[in-house]
C-alpha cells in the first residue's frame, strides 16, 4: 500500500496515460465531514504534460476503507468505466448511505487515446445525520431568569456559559464523531481540548426555519477511563445585537438583539464506536453541568468581548475541573418557559414569541469554515497619550487579535479598534456608529505573561488602540489574527502599473473581510448584513478571486428562505428585520440577486442542481416581478429606492433601472430554463424580454441612439443588458464615451452603473478610454484610494479625500455610513481578469475557455503610461488558467495555459496569421492550434488544452 498525507492509496496500476486526476473534491470541499446530501457530487481535475490531452472515460471506487478501493472490491459504489469527458459534479450512484458513514473513494481516467490512468489518492467523506430519529441528544440551555432586555438606552451583554459532562470509556475505541448545533455560538472541548479550528459555529441562519450542525471527527481526543465534553455558548446572531437594530430601534422592545430568541441552546451528540461493534452516545441532556462564572463576562459579536483572566480555569472541561465555580444542572430549553414581545421594524410593531422554538430543521453545514487564515504581526507603535498605545497592522482586514502582556492582576485592559486615523493619530470611529466594537481583557497577574485571543466576536480594522497597561508594550503585543470563510483562493493578478496590482491585493483582502458567514456589505459598522444588491455586482468578481461554490451554495439557502410571501426578494439575507420605507421590504437591483447569483454560479462552476434547487423560487419572483411591472413590462418604482448607490452627481431613474434589470431577469431566466431542458419556459422568457425591449426602446431611446436618461449609468445598463438595440449601439457607446470625456475622464457612476462600466467600453471598442479610467489616480478612481494609502475598498468614492477628509467630496458627508472595507466598487476585478487579462469561460463551467486579452495601445494614456503587461491566474472548477502578455508598439507576446480536458478559443491581435509565430514556429506548424478567421485586427484560434507561446506583428 501507498500512503499520502495520511491517506492509504488504493494498488496503484502502472498508468498508461499522461492524464492523471487530482485535488478530488466533495460538494465543492476537500475532504468534507457530515454531509447530508444522500446522493453527493465528485469532481477532479486532471494534470497532463501532454498538449492537447483529454478524459474519455472515467472509473470512480467508493469503499467503507481505503483497503477496499480496488476494483471488484469497493463495497459502497464501483461505477465501472464510464464513457464521458465530465470531471465536475459527478453524483454519487451507489449503496444507499448511512447516517455517520465514511466514504473513501478514488477515481481513474482514460485518455484521449483509450488509455488508463494510475488511481488517484484517495479522499473521502463522511455522512451526517440524515434522520430527526438520529438525534438522540436533546436541546438544552441554562435556567434563564433575566428578564428581556427593554432598555434600549443600555447595552445588555451577558457572559457566555459554560457546559459540561462527564462520561466513561471502558472498552477500546475505533471512531469517535461529534455532531453539535446551536442556538447561538458554540465552541465545543473535549478533555479540555477545543475541537477543531471553526470559529462561529454553527453558523447563521434563519434559525425558526433552520439550523445548521457542524461534524468533528474526535477520535484522537478521548481517553481510556474518564472523558469530559464541554461547551461555551455566546448569543451570536441569535440572542445578540444584529446589524443597524439598536441605531433605528428594531427588534424586541427596539433593542436590537435578540431577533431570534432570548436564550441561546445547546444541541451536541458524541458517537462513541468501540472496536467490539458496539455504540456509546453522549448527547446534551438536563444532567449536563452549566456555569455562569467563566472568563467569558461579555460576549458580542458587534460590541465585543470582555474576558476576566481571574475566572479562567484551563481544567474547566475536565473531571472534577473549575470546582470553584457555581456550577448548575441544565434544563430542556423549552423549560424556559414562553417570553413575549413587541417587535419593531420597518412592517410595524407585532408581537413574536422569544421562548425556545425548536428550528424546522436541522442541516449539514454546506461551506468551508471560519478560520484564522493568516497572522499579521504589527508594524508600527504609537503612543498617542500616556498609558495610551497605537499599534498598526498594516492592513485592513476582519478578525480579532492575540494578545501578548503582562502586568499585576486586575489590570483592565481596553481594546478599540478603527480602520483609519484621524490627523491628529486618533482611532476614527465615527463610522462604527453603534458597533461598540470593544474588547476587555483584565489580566491574572501570570508573571510569564499572558497570552488571550477573543472568541465570539470580531472587528473590521487596522489600527489597534491599547489603553492600561502599566508600562509600555513592545509590538509583539498584538497581532492580527483574520478570520473569513475559508474559501479557496483561486486568481492572481499582476501588471505594469504597480498601484492598479495593488487595488487588486485590496480586492482580495476586502472580499475576504466581508465572507463571514454571508457576503456582509461591511465587517466593521453595526452592519454587516447580506446586503443583496452588493453581492450581484460582486459575485462574478469574487469568483475569480477564490472558490465561493460552496459559500454561495449556503448563502442562496439563506436567500431562498427570505424570499417574502408576495414574490420579492428582500433587501439582505437572512432577514430578521425589515429595512427602508414601511412595507417596502426590497428594492430593485437588491431583490434581482436572486436571479442573478444562482445564474453566475451556473456560468461559473456548471453547476446546474442550483437552478433545480431555485427554480420555483425564482418563478416565484418573476411572477412578483411581472405583477409589479407596467402592462408593458416597462419597470417601476415600488421598492426601495437605492437604485445606482453612491452615483455621483448622476442619478438614474429607478423605473429605468428596474426595467434594464428586469430584462436582465427574463435573459437570465431563458438561459437556465433551455439549459435544465424547460424549453417551453425558456420561450416564454425570450418572448418577454422581446417585450420589454420594445417598450424601452419606445418610453427611453431617441432616434439618433441618444437616450432620454442622460447618466452615464444609463448608457451603460442600456448598452450592458443590450436593450440598445445592436444597429444603435456604436451611437450610445460613443455618447456614453462622449459624457465621460465631458466629464474630465471621470466616473460618475454608483454600485450599478461602475460594474459594467469597463466592460462596457471594452465591447464597444472603447478599451482604452475604460483602461484609462482604471488606471487614474485622480478622484474618484480606484487608483485614488491606494495612492491615499487604502488597503481594502472603499464603500464610498469619496470616503476620503485629500480637501475635507473623511466628510467627503461635498464636505459635509455623513461620516457614519463610510465603510472603508466594501467590495462593491471592487466588482471591477471582472474586468481585469476576463478583459484586461482575457480568462474568461465559454458556456458554463470552463470545459470551453475563451482567451481574449484587451491591451491598451501604448501613448493612449495621457495621466499614466498605458499597461503594458499582465499576469493571471485562474484556478478554474476544470484547472490552472494562466495568461502572460506583453505589448511595445507593433508587438504583442501572449503565454497561456489551458488545463487538460478543455479547449479554449483564442483572441490574438495580429496584423495578419501569417505575422503570427507560435512556439518559435509558424502559426501552420504549431500543433494543437487551428486558425480559424481574422476578426477586427485579431486572430481567432481553436487551441486544444496544453501551453502555449505566441507572438504577432500588430497592425498600424
Amino acid at each position: 500500500m501507498a500512503e499520502a498525507h495520511g491517506i492509504l492509496a488504493a494498488d496503484p496500476q502502472t498508468a498508461k496515460a499522461d492524464l492523471q486526476p487530482t485535488y478530488l473534491r466533495t460538494e465543492y470541499l476537500v475532504n468534507p465531514l457530515g454531509l447530508d446530501e444522500p446522493h453527493p457530487r465528485l469532481s477532479w481535475e486532471l494534470q497532463s504534460r501532454t498538449r492537447g490531452q483529454r478524459q474519455t472515460a472515467y472509473q470512480i471506487l467508493v469503499a467503507t476503507q481505503p483497503d477496499r478501493l480496488v476494483p471488484g472490491e469497493a463495497d459502497l459504489w464501483d461505477s465501472g468505466k464510464i464513457d464521458s469527458d465530465q470531471t465536475a459534479h459527478i453524483a454519487y450512484n451507489g449503496k444507499p448511505l448511512a447516517s455517520g458513514q465514511v466514504c473513501w473513494w478514488t477515481v481513474q481516467v482514460w485518455d484521449k487515446q483509450g488509455q488508463p490512468s494510475g488511481w488517484s489518492t484517495p479522499a473521502r467523506w463522511t455522512m451526517g445525520l440524515l434522520k430527526p430519529e438520529d438525534w438522540q441528544a436533546q436541546w438544552i440551555a441554562f435556567r434563564d431568569t433575566t428578564p428581556l432586555h427593554t432598555n434600549r438606552s443600555t447595552l445588555f451583554l451577558p457572559p457566555a456559559r459554560h457546559y459540561r459532562k462527564v462520561f466513561e470509556i471502558t472498552k477500546p475505541v475505533r471512531r469517535a464523531t461529534l455532531y453539535v448545533t446551536a442556538l447561538g455560538l458554540v465552541e465545543m472541548h473535549l478533555n479540555s481540548q477545543r475541537v477543531g479550528d471553526a470559529w462561529f459555529e454553527p453558523g447563521w441562519s434563519d434559525y425558526l426555519r433552520r439550523v445548521y450542525y457542524r461534524t468533528h471527527e474526535v477520535t484522537e481526543l478521548v481517553q481510556p477511563g474518564l472523558n469530559c465534553l464541554g461547551a461555551i455558548v455566546a448569543d451570536g446572531w441569535y440572542a445578540g445585537y444584529v446589524g443597524y437594530g439598536l441605531l433605528v430601534g428594531y427588534g424586541p422592545a427596539r433593542t436590537g438583539r435578540s431577533f431570534y430568541g432570548k436564550t441561546p441552546a445547546l444541541r451536541a451528540q458524541l458517537e462513541i464506536d468501540f472496536t467490539d461493534g458496539t455504540r456509546q452516545i453522549v448527547g446534551t441532556d438536563p444532567t449536563w453541568q452549566v456555569s455562569h462564572d467563566g472568563p467569558h463576562r461579555e460576549a458580542d459579536l458587534l460590541m465585543g468581548e470582555t474576558y476576566d483572566a481571574r475566572a479562567a480555569r484551563p481544567d474547566w472541561c475536565s473531571p472534577g475541573g473549575a470546582a470553584d465555580w457555581r456550577w448548575e444542572s441544565a434544563v430542556p430549553a423549552q423549560a424556559n418557559g414562553s417570553t413575549r414581545a413587541v417587535f419593531y421594524d420597518n412592517c410595524g410593531a407585532r408581537e413574536v414569541e422569544l421562548g425556545f422554538q425548536a428550528p424546522a430543521r436541522l442541516q449539514a453545514y454546506p461551506a468551508p469554515p471560519i478560520r484564522v487564515t493568516e497572522e499579521l504581526p504589527a508594524q508600527r507603535l504609537t503612543e498617542l497619550r500616556p498609558g495610551v498605545y497605537l499599534f498598526d497592522l498594516g492592513q485592513n482586514f476582519a478578525g480579532v487579535i492575540r494578545l501578548k502582556v503582562k502586568g499585576p492582576a486586575g489590570t483592565r485592559l481596553q481594546i478599540r479598534y478603527g480602520e483609519m486615523l484621524h490627523p491628529d493619530g486618533r482611532l476614527m470611529t465615527e463610522n462604527l456608529r453603534k458597533a461598540r466594537a470593544t474588547d476587555t481583557y483584565i489580566l491574572r497577574g501570570d508573571p510569564a505573561g499572558e497570552t488571550w485571543t477573543p472568541r465570539f466576536t470580531y472587528h473590521g480594522f487596522r489600527f489597534v488602540e491599547l489603553t492600561g497597561l502599566p508600562e509600555r508594550p513592545g509590538l509583539e503585543a498584538v497581532t492580527g489574527l483574520v478570520l473569513h470563510n475559508d474559501t479557496p483562493m483561486t486568481g492572481q493578478f499582476a501588471c505594469s502599473d504597480e498601484v492598479m496590482t495593488r487595488f487588486w491585493r485590496n480586492t482580495t483582502w476586502t472580499q475576504r473581510a466581508n465572507f463571514i458567514e454571508v457576503p456582509t456589505d461591511c465587517p466593521q459598522r453595526d452592519e454587516r448584513l447580506g446586503w443583496m444588491g452588493d453581492a450581484q455586482v460582486y459575485i462574478r468578481a469574487a469568483t475569480y478571486n477564490a472558490d465561493v461554490a460552496a459559500f454561495f451554495t449556503k448563502w442562496l439557502l439563506d436567500v431562498q428562505e427570505a424570499q417574502r410571501d408576495f414574490g420579492a426578494y428582500p433587501d439582505y439575507c437572512p432577514y430578521p428585520m425589515g429595512h427602508g420605507a414601511p412595507g417596502k421590504t426590497f428594492g430593485t437591483a437588491w431583490t434581482d440577486a436572486g436571479i442573478i447569483c444562482p445564474w453566475t454560479i451556473w456560468q461559473v462552476y456548471g453547476d446546474q442542481r442550483l437552478i433545480h434547487r431555485h427554480w420555483a423560487s425564482m418563478s416565484r419572483f418573476m411572477e412578483f416581478r411581472a405583477a409589479t411591472c407596467s402592462p408593458d413590462g416597462l419597470g417601476t418604482s415600488i421598492g426601495n429606492t437605492w437604485g445606482d448607490w453612491l452615483n455621483l452627481g448622476e442619478p438614474t431613474p429607478i423605473e429605468f433601472i428596474d426595467t434594464c434589470y428586469h430584462a436582465l431577469d427574463t435573459q437570465l431566466m431563458a438561459e437556465m430554463a433551455q439549459a435544465t431542458g424547460r424549453r417551453l419556459d425558456a420561450a416564454n422568457y425570450r418572448q418577454r424580454r422581446a417585450a420589454i425591449q420594445a417598450a424601452f426602446n419606445k418610453a427611453y431611446l431617441n432616434k439618433d441612439g441618444s437616450l432620454k436618461v442622460d447618466s452615464q449609468t444609463a448608457y451603460v445598463l442600456g448598452l450592458w443588458t443590450q436593450l440598445i438595440p445592436e444597429p444603435l449601439q456604436p451611437k450610445a457607446a460613443a455618447r456614453l464615451a462622449d459624457k465621460i470625456a465631458r466629464n474630465h475622464y471621470r466616473m460618475a457612476t454608483g454600485f450599478l452603473g461602475t460594474k459594467p462600466l469597463l466592460p462596457v467600453l471594452t465591447w464597444h471598442g472603447y478599451h482604452d478610454l475604460a483602461s484609462r479610467l482604471f488606471q487614474s489616480r485622480r478622484f474618484p478612481s480606484w487608483g485614488y484610494e491606494v495612492v491615499n494609502g487604502a488597503t481594502t475598498v472603499w464603500e464610498r468614492w469619496d470616503s476620503y479625500t485629500v480637501e475635507h477628509g473623511f466628510e467627503g467630496v461635498s464636505g459635509n458627508q455623513n461620516a457614519a455610513m463610510n465603510s472603508f472595507n466594501h467590495y462593491a466598487f471592487g466588482a471591477v476585478t471582472e474586468w481585469m481578469f476576463r478583459e484586461l487579462a482575457g480568462i474568461d469561460t465559454d458556456g458554463p463551467g470552463y470545459q470551453r475557455v475563451r482567451i481574449q486579452p484587451h491591451p491598451p495601445r501604448p501613448g493612449s494614456n495621457p495621466d499614466q503610461p498605458a499597461i503594458d503587461w499582465v499576469q493571471a491566474e485562474y484556478r478554474s472548477i476544470r484547472g490552472k488558467i494562466v495568461t502572460r502578455w506583453r505589448r511595445t508598439s507593433d508587438r504583442f507576446e501572449l503565454q497561456f495555459t489551458i488545463p487538460p480536458n478543455t479547449t479554449a478559443t483564442v483572441f490574438l491581435p495580429a496584423r495578419e496569421p501569417q505575422a503570427i509565430v507560435a512556439d518559435d514556429k509558424p502559426l501552420a506548424e504549431c500543433d494543437g492550434v487551428q486558425f480559424l478567421r481574422m476578426e477586427a485586427d485579431r486572430a481567432v484560434l481553436a487551441v486544444e488544452s496544453g501551453t502555449y507561446r505566441f507572438a504577432s506583428q500588430l497592425a498600424p
